[in-house]
């Protein structure tokens, strides 16, 4: 299968990002990296992004692809099987839900929408149970969208924090590829195994 894997800025689960993309290789599938501008600007203390790049392209055998004329292609032209965005961060999240389309991300998203093609997205934002709850829900109830089962990563400090479990991405897609969504969609989180 084509999958379309979107990776936006929560820097700190970039490494699970890397757990995923490997996964989806060794399970046979063509892997089309797509990254938000942010990914490709700037460094953080979890890492340096052309390091991260690089591995990326060398996992997936293709350059990623960084801007909107770029991300043009996952509609008429390069039709995906499906498409994942993950991590999916407060702000791709509130931008889906609410039409916005301005970076590479977002856009892909569309086309494959347009194209009737399952998205699937892997929650990792602060504000999952404030500000962008309205937004989850939104998009919970739109077709071809589907979750990666998620939890509260740190209740006690930070109450309002979702995050996916990462390691249900592969059982989520194809659940995703036969119209269903995987369930429960909220699981109690606990911590990412290596």
């Amino acid at each position: 299968m084509k999958i379309g894997f979107c990776i936006t800025a929560s820097f700190c689960t970039l490494d699970k990002v890397l757990f995923n993309i490997a996964e989806l290789v060794e399970a046979g599938h063509d892997v089309y990296p797509i990254v938000s501008e942010n990914i490709v600007k700037y460094d953080t203390r979890f890492g340096k992004s052309k390091d991260f790049i690089e591995k990326v392209e060398n996992m997936t055998g293709k350059k990623i692809v960084s801007d909107i004329v770029g991300a043009e292609q996952f509609g008429p032209k390069l039709k995906m099987d499906a498409i994942v965005v993950v991590p999916a961060t407060g702000d791709f999240i509130a931008k889906l839900a609410n039409g916005i389309t301005d970076n590479p991300v977002n856009l892909a998203v569309k086309a494959t929408l347009r194209n009737q093609s399952p998205v699937v997205i892997a929650v990792s934002t602060n504000d999952g149970l404030s500000l962008n709850g309205e937004n989850i829900m939104k998009l919970y109830n739109k077709k071809n969208i589907y979750f990666v089962p998620f939890g509260q990563d740190d209740y006690k400090n930070k109450p309002n924090s979702l995050i996916a479990h990462y390691d249900l991405l592969l059982p989520t897609i194809e659940e995703a590829l036969q119209a269903k969504q995987i369930q429960p969609v909220i699981k109690e989180y606990k911590k990412y195994k290596d």
